[in-house]
């Protein structure tokens, strides 16, 4: 019994050996989830006698339970704006939907298709498809490939609104002139300047005209500006707007231009009073001038640039100086990470002890955030691994010493009967 009980020590210690030996071999790998070892006692023999207690000797110990532990690892920047760390619970989805696994290492990379990657050349999963009338990305349903595109990657949208916060100043002579510019894009792209020239005609009393450049309209005359809109503009005591064209303060409806390269008239809505109902147009004493000026449309562009957010949407910036979301990745949570089976390759499978994985995204449903150009480190501790390697090695060396005494033992009760 002494024999067999030390052997089991020594098996159990020389696997939490092995263990502690893996968790220091990847204390660099990116997202590496350190084992924990727990040992457990085996059954013990009754022995009989007359206690009133069971008196019952042990036989020996063994392997528990070998599991790994989910504590958040380090984040490091690396300034990669496709790598990305988790900040908290879950797993990313890698792989093809008749072949998941899940993982924590966040540095992946497009391939030549434009899909973004795993550092072996799996898939990440994640939302493409967008809404068409809000343009933001669809969570809903399974996940897929996580494909951008190179090049041309969103197609120009035509200004249909554009607006001016301006100050017409009260105190200017009749017929003194002020104009404000504002780019808008054609159906195509194409970029053409609408200019809003005001002239006063009388105490807080304006007019104004809406041109296009001549050359860009057809029938226009080059290096003359063609009137697509005229109109009057008054103004309370107090600087406030009160009519446009003579009913009460609202936005203007400009009929789309027929523009000279064949793009699609689009008309245009002049923002004159902004959602409160409130003038963005003024007529205070102090300078013309205008201090904003926005509109809705914009040119063909290609990506220069890639981020991702704490929502795990795929950003991406344009030559055109705008951004869009082009995808969202897909976060995944178990009821029972401690169940998932390793699979090498900082990747993880699914059992039975883990439970259904719930896949969504970043922030919702008990998943954790996403740290963009970040990457999660190894969470292995150096000093806790060293000392449960003192405890082990130890436990191993009082398992051999029992085995020697058990033999020497042993060879006390054969030399008896000499």
């Amino acid at each position: 019994m002494g024999f067999s009980s030390s052997l089991s020590g020594l098996n159990v210690n020389q696997q939490k050996l092995n263990v502690i030996g893996n968790n220091l071999a990847n204390i660099n790998t990116i997202a590496f989830k350190a084992s924990t070892v727990q040992f457990m006692d085996l059954v013990s023999q009754s022995v009989g006698g007359s206690s009133a207690n069971p008196m019952q000797v042990g036989l020996g110990v063994m392997t528990g339970s070998i599991s790994p532990s989910f504590k958040q690892g380090g984040i490091e920047n690396t300034g990669v704006p496709t790598n990305v760390a988790i900040q908290g619970n879950g797993f990313f989805v890698v792989g093809d939907s008749n072949n998941r696994s899940y993982t924590r290492a966040g540095d992946f990379s497009f391939d030549a298709e434009g899909m973004l990657v795993t550092a072996e050349g799996l898939p990440v999963q994640g939302y493409t498809a967008t809404d068409a009338v809000t343009g933001a990305i669809i969570t809903t349903g399974q996940p897929s490939n996580v494909v951008v595109p190179p090049g041309v990657l969103r197609a120009p949208v035509a200004t249909t609104q554009f607006g001016t916060i301006s100050n017409l100043d009260s105190g200017a002579a009749v017929n003194a002139t002020f104009s404000a510019s504002v780019q808008v894009f054609d159906a195509i792209g194409s970029p053409h300047v609408a200019t809003v020239g005001y002239t006063k005609t009388g105490a807080g009393a304006w007019s104004y005209t809406v041109t296009v450049p001549g050359e860009d309209v057809t029938g226009g005359v080059p290096g003359t500006p063609t009137q697509i809109k005229a109109g009057t503009v008054t103004f309370t005591a107090a600087g406030a707007l009160s009519q446009v064209d003579g009913a009460a303060a609202a936005d203007v409806t400009i009929p789309g231009p027929t523009w000279k390269n064949g793009a699609t008239a689009t008309a245009l809505k002049w923002d004159l009073v902004d959602a409160n109902n409130v003038g963005t147009l003024t007529g205070f004493a102090g300078p013309s001038a205008t201090s904003s000026a926005t509109q809705n449309g914009a040119a063909a562009g290609t990506i220069n640039s890639i981020s991702i957010d704490s929502d795990g949407q795929i950003l991406a910036t344009f030559g055109t100086g705008g951004s869009v979301a082009v995808g969202q990745l897909a976060l995944a949570n178990f009821n029972n990470p401690q169940g998932l089976v390793k699979l090498g390759s900082n990747r993880f499978g699914e059992s039975e002890s883990a439970g259904i994985a719930n896949i969504g995204v970043a922030g919702t449903g008990g998943r954790g955030t996403l740290i963009g150009s970040s990457l999660e480190q190894s969470n292995v501790d150096i000093a806790q691994e060293f000392t449960q390697m003192i405890l082990a090695q130890r436990g191993y060396q009082a398992n051999s010493k029992s085995i020697t005494v058990a033999d020497e033992l042993l060879v006390d009760t054969l030399n008896l009967k000499r």
